[in-house]
């Protein structure tokens, strides 16, 4: 579906029932395992799910405009419920799609009803990591090419462009000062700020935020989603429950070593188990 100038690739599964919308982490698609399979048991429970890979993700157009990507995405995801006729929805995420899903309430407080979310990015470790994983690589590849050539031959683009062949053409045409100016922009989004908890989202903002939301708690050795910064969250969230997440306490850190050895089925392979606990959430909290 074309939103805000952008093809985006989506999937809604389950036919009727409450509108969800679960959202990734990293720059991972909607195909990546758990991804599919949460929204299936969500399905199961009687609610309609979609699914969705957002600009710079799998199949969807890369787009490099706005203050941060996820404020980005999060505009398009409300053009996106908006236009399936899906708002307002529960906005459901993970990591990156935490931030995305809490930004997309905050922006467009008529496409949802509800917000879950866990693995919050958060600290300074995390943030500036943030900064320079989404943006370093980028930014470096330009500047010192001289050219878009270089960015569009970065692995960390391969899968979009493999996917969505006409997104190298959209590299390449980008201005290399501009596209220069959009990665600081994006890389300073994520600087620590005492007045936002979550980037691009002010602590006041956040207080206002006033709909149904279910935060769950952060792995205590999780030094890119903080327990801290789940627990601040939930404080800040003026209707907002904290609860445990339904897997062990060090998920991330063995989900992300198992990843980097080459081993195991991915970051998200455990998001299914939280189907039952946010379907009952979501009866209970909004009817």
């Amino acid at each position: 579906m074309s939103v805000h100038g952008l093809s985006v690739a989506y999937d809604v599964i389950g036919e009727t029932g409450r509108p969800w919308v679960i959202t990734p982490g990293g720059r991972f698609s909607m195909d990546s395992p758990g991804v599919r399979e949460l929204a299936a048991a969500l399905a199961g429970l009687g609610n309609r799910v979609l699914v969705w890979d957002r600009p710079n993700c799998g199949a969807s157009d890369v787009c490099f405009t706005g203050d941060s990507e996820s404020e980005m995405q999060a505009d398009v995801l409300a053009g996106l419920l908006k236009a399936l006729d899906m708002a307002p929805a529960v906005i459901a995420g993970g990591s990156g799609g935490a931030r995305v899903s809490l930004l997309t309430a905050a922006r467009h407080r008529e496409v949802a009803s509800g917000l879950a979310t866990w693995w919050i990015s958060g600290g300074v470790y995390g943030l500036m990591t943030l900064s320079v994983h989404y943006c370093g690589g980028s930014l470096a590849a330009a500047w010192k090419s001289g050219g878009m050539d270089a960015v569009a031959d970065l692995p960390e683009w391969a899968s979009v462009i493999e996917r969505n062949p006409g997104n190298r053409r959209r590299i390449l045409d980008q201005d290399r000062d501009a596209f220069i100016a959009a990665m600081e922009r994006w890389m300073a989004a994520y600087c620590p700020r005492d007045d936002q908890l979550v980037p691009g989202l002010p602590d006041s903002e956040a207080r206002a935020l006033g709909i149904p939301a279910l935060v769950f708690r952060s792995d205590e050795r999780d030094c890119n989603h903080t327990r801290e910064t789940s627990e601040k969250l939930a404080e800040l969230l003026p209707n907002a429950r904290l609860v445990d997440p339904p897997w062990s306490d060090d998920e991330w850190n063995e989900r992300s070593a198992a990843r980097a050895g080459g081993v195991g089925e991915g970051l998200f392979v455990g998001w299914p188990l939280l189907a039952p606990l946010l379907h009952a959430w979501a009866e209970e909290s909004l009817g």
